[in-house]
């Protein structure tokens, strides 16, 4: 009996030592929680983080995811939800040039099953994101504001472009693989929505229009892009399309490429995506 009692004290001691040596869990932050009061009884959640250059580039990105929407950032500021993609790949790259970024999730009141839906065209949202842009350039100290929206965050990024003036305006804007095409649906009235709907060719400020030549995502096909643009009234506009990447051309369109791991969502191309639009914002060409 002594002999186990002994045992089973060591073996309790060597676990206690083992739990003491064992590190605790990192403690996860993906940035600073913001929770902006944007409209009546409404919160505007966005997580945003400085840049990690040493020699600050005067610059933050609103970024704008598509689907819809609906990031559910946690109070470490980690989205839980739609966080593969492509805007949310890249941030860190954006980052380590010195731009803040900044995550938005969708208002308080528009987190339903269809996240933003219809809401993306709203005046009521523009101004949600025109006071997110001056909330930001406040806490980060920068001198311009720009957002990059993807899918349909392009609707978003347009709608906020072309109603929004003043210190609530971006900067710039950038539209990735962007809703040009509409779906007419009696079910879901929303997804007959573009960019076509917006006054983001009105926009004065400079504009980036980024497709890739595989996309075969029935809304944002990249036939067409340059005919649209044309129409900007931008200081400085661009079109420019991403070629690499695993899936070729040619392939019949269908819903099913508008996810997350397709062309649309520029697989495989997270480099080249990032630094084509850090070249844009610096003034250069994608």
């Amino acid at each position: 009996m002594f002999q186990r009692a002994v045992a089973v004290v060591l073996a309790l001691a060597y676990a206690a030592m083992a739990r003491a040596e064992t590190p605790p869990a990192p403690v996860v932050n993906c940035g600073t929680v913001v929770d902006l009061p944007t409209r009546t009884a409404s919160v505007t959640r966005y997580s945003w983080l400085p840049g990690t250059s040493s020699e600050p580039a005067g610059v933050a990105v609103l970024l704008l995811v598509g689907g819809g929407g609906t990031l559910n950032i946690d109070s470490a500021g980690c989205p839980q939800r739609l966080n593969h993609n492509i805007l949310l790949r890249t941030a860190s790259l954006l980052r380590a040039a010195g731009m803040a970024t900044a995550l938005v999730d969708a208002p308080s009141d528009w987190k339903g099953d269809e996240g933003l839906a219809g809401f993306r065209l709203d005046p009521a949202h523009a101004a949600d994101l025109g006071q997110v842009v001056a909330d930001l350039r406040q806490r980060s100290g920068a001198q311009t504001v720009w957002v990059i929206g993807h899918s349909r965050g392009s609707l978003s990024a347009a709608n906020a472009a072309g109603r929004l003036s003043g210190g609530q305006a971006p900067a710039g804007v950038v539209l990735a693989s962007p809703m040009l095409n509409g779906e007419p649906s009696k079910r879901r009235p929303w997804v007959a929505q573009t960019v076509r709907d917006t006054g983001v060719l009105a926009y004065h400020g400079a504009l980036l229009v980024v497709g890739h030549v595989a996309d075969n995502c029935p809304r944002s096909l990249p036939e067409g892009l340059d005919a649209w643009a044309r129409g900007a009234s931008a200081a400085r506009v661009q079109v420019a399309r991403v070629t690499g990447g695993p899936q070729p051309v040619g392939r019949s369109s269908s819903l099913a490429a508008c996810e997350v791991g397709q062309a649309h969502d520029f697989v495989d191309q997270d480099q080249v995506f990032a630094q084509g639009v850090l070249r844009f914002i610096q003034g250069g060409r994608f």
